[in-house]
């Protein structure tokens, strides 16, 4: 399965270099890891008076599983996890 992690910006203390370093490494690693980036500039296209923004996501990122306990272990050690922030796991479907 694929998978997108959404980051989000509510960490009470940000991650250090270092933390984003040894989870990069770890989730290489792993095989898992597609890839992924920070988010800054957005604009709101379309039907903008119902839109919700996005604007308290940060960054994603890309995941390949077949066992998805051993993608939900790797993601203990994300740094925005460890430092009392939340990401939300979302399930992308087969094409």
């Amino acid at each position: 399965m694929q998978y997108l992690l959404l980051i989000q910006r509510n960490v009470p203390t940000p991650p250090t270099a270092g933390e984003w370093d040894h989870f990069l490494a770890a989730a290489r690693d792993s095989g898992l890891f597609r890839g992924g980036s920070e988010i800054s500039a957005r604009e709101m296209l379309g039907n903008t008076q119902s839109s919700v923004s996005s604007a308290h996501l940060t960054g994603y990122m890309r995941f390949d599983a077949d066992d998805r306990q051993q993608l939900l272990e790797l993601l203990q050690l994300h740094p925005v996890i460890l430092h009392g922030g939340s990401a939300e796991l979302c399930e992308l479907p087969r094409s």
